[in-house]
């Protein structure tokens, strides 16, 4: 590689980093009501960000396909601040926001693939917890299967009712893994809400499903074209990796959490544990449940004293319904959480998905 390549690489990368660390702390923190205090809080990494990317120059043709990456990296990057700076100086609302944020996703799928050839990257894409794991990362490093990595079945944006999947790279058929399927909150898609949980599947071993609502989104009322399809999605992975059939996770953001109770207390759900966060519960669904279904099923609430979409109250008279009808429930409330995903839950709930 030349040095030039290599110079720009020293001088991209880690603020490329930084900014992308810093839209997750945004991501994590928003608050309506605290939206200047967070943007505060993140300062200015886009800046530095855009006087990096600017100062590039040109590559040899032969890295043609690693600056395309990098390059897309950091323009959705920039973009998703771009889109936040602008609410920032008095332009946009919160929806306006959210369609900001949709660019952090893109910019981590075009990152991702460097994994492999940037050890920063690498680590970049573990929990905080095991960055400096030698032993993880380099058991990433050794084993680059055709089986593994991330792929996407009938899933690009725009589309409704395919998947994604994320395969830990040191899989092997012969090891059963835990699976957990992650349903994207309304309005989202299984593409983009696979970055929500990618991190902790790679570092502690779990097959990711991430599928997308048939719908705009789950289907909460009328008729379910939704259930049918996590089955067809859930038969065929369980079809090409060796899941364990003891510890598969149904879990969702949202509305994706709420359409966990609508399919997950049914009696034919195969899903063998529960985790809604930041979701909504009507009392009749537990009335509705199947009776046998409920009896010691795991779940695990996760809600935010914040959240302005569901006030907590709801998890709270949820948490007691469920706990009376017979479901072996965990609550966990989060203080600074308003409605947004808690990415630090993830470690605990496969913890206890491995019965920890």
């Amino acid at each position: 590689m030349s040095e030039a390549v290599i110079d720009d690489i020293v001088t991209v990368l880690p603020r490329l980093l930084n900014a992308l660390e810093a839209l997750g702390f945004f991501a994590r923190h928003l608050h309506p009501p605290a939206f200047g205090s967070v943007m505060n809080a993140i300062g200015t990494p886009d800046e530095t960000l855009q006087t990096a990317r600017t100062a590039i120059g040109a590559w040899p043709e032969q890295f043609a396909g690693l600056r395309e990456r990098l390059d897309r990296a950091c323009d959705e990057t920039l973009a998703a601040f771009a889109g936040i700076r602008e609410v920032e100086r008095g332009n946009g609302d919160l929806v306006a926001v959210f369609r900001a944020m949709r660019h952090v996703p893109r910019a981590q799928e075009a990152l991702y693939p460097l994994a492999v050839q940037f050890p920063p990257v690498s680590s970049f894409f573990l929990n905080a917890a095991n960055r400096e794991n030698t032993d993880l990362l380099s058991r990433l490093e050794a084993v680059q299967g055709e089986h593994s990595g991330i792929f996407h079945d009938h899933n690009e944006p725009g589309t409704r009712g395919g998947f994604s999947v994320y395969v830990p790279e040191y899989y092997t058929p012969d090891r059963a893994m835990p699976l957990v399927m992650a349903l994207h909150g309304g309005s989202g898609n299984g593409r983009g809400f696979l970055w929500s949980w990618l991190r902790d599947a790679r570092t502690l071993g779990a097959i990711l499903v991430t599928p997308t609502a048939t719908g705009p989104t789950w289907a909460l009322m009328g008729g379910d074209s939704d259930t049918p399809n996590l089955m067809r999605i859930l038969e065929t992975v369980r079809g090409r990796w060796t899941i364990d059939a003891s510890r598969m996770l149904l879990t969702g953001m949202s509305d994706g959490g709420t359409f966990c109770y609508v399919t997950g207390l049914d009696g034919a759900s195969p899903f063998t544990h529960l985790a809604p966060v930041s979701a909504t519960f009507h009392p009749l669904m537990a009335e509705m449940a199947d009776a046998a279904r409920l009896q010691r099923l795991p779940i695990f609430i996760t809600h935010g004293k914040l959240d302005w979409m569901f006030p907590v109250q709801t998890a709270r008279q949820t948490q007691a319904a469920l706990s009376a009808a017979g479901a072996d429930v965990v609550y966990r409330e989060i203080d600074d959480l308003s409605h947004t995903y808690p990415r630090e839950i993830n470690v605990e709930l496969v913890e206890w998905l491995n019965g920890e």
